[in-house]
């Protein structure tokens, strides 16, 4: 999945970027408002971080954007204001969630995962596509009972095709949610985790569950 982190102070940015990308997000960090605007109109984030005491644009004046220009991505607002008020305004402008500072990152976490279910129509935590399992809370996958060892951005990719299973999912609709701003689009890297991917999911298995669609990408499971 593929975030945004909109938060001026700087060891913060940086410690919530390093967590998220270690938890296996993919992460794009920016400090104002309107560089924030700028990358959310130009890269389909999954979920934006939101931070409200900004330079320049307010946090506020963001989400009022992003929701004006109809940008659907969710929106967690950090702040260090704790006030009923502007929890109301931020929920009221478009937020999903609200976090006041300081936080502990277990719980961010937690709230992003549940953001990310509701995103993609999901409640139960675990995804199942005949006989393979993917537990979004623990960030494992099992096929037929059996731990699949995956790296961080193979279970990525994994986990975004299950949000989508059953649907042809692009190679540039993949890459745009696995992948960040700092990651070189012309190289093969997308073909070489997908075609690890695949090996560790379907080697061994009769039923094989990652399908190429040639000229048009990939889909987990049974097409629908």
């Amino acid at each position: 999945m593929r975030l945004l982190v909109i938060e001026d102070y700087t060891p913060l940015r940086e410690s919530l970027a390093r967590g998220l990308r270690a938890a296996g997000y993919a992460v794009d960090a920016t400090g104002n408002g309107r560089d924030g605007l700028w990358y959310a109109d130009n890269h389909p984030y999954d979920v934006i971080v939101l931070d409200v005491m900004l330079p320049g644009v307010d946090g506020f004046e963001v989400l009022r954007t992003l929701r004006e220009v109809g940008n659907a991505a969710h929106v967690l607002v950090l702040t260090a204001r704790d006030a009923v008020t502007d929890r109301v305004t931020g929920l009221d402008l478009g937020a999903d969630d609200y976090l006041a500072k300081p936080f502990a990152f277990d719980e961010l976490l937690a709230r992003l995962r549940a953001m990310v279910r509701r995103r993609y129509d999901r409640t139960d935590p675990v995804v199942r596509i005949d006989d393979l399992e993917i537990d979004t809370r623990a960030r494992r996958a099992r096929r037929a009972g059996r731990v699949v060892a995956l790296s961080a951005r193979e279970y990525t990719l994994l986990e975004y095709l299950a949000n989508r299973a059953g649907h042809i999912v692009s190679r540039t609709e993949l890459w745009d949610h696995a992948y960040d701003e700092a990651a070189e689009p012309g190289s093969n890297v997308l073909d070489v985790h997908i075609s690890h991917l695949r090996k560790k999911i379907d080697d061994g298995h009769a039923r094989k569950l990652i399908q190429t669609r040639r000229g048009q990408g990939y889909v987990l499971g049974d097409e629908r």
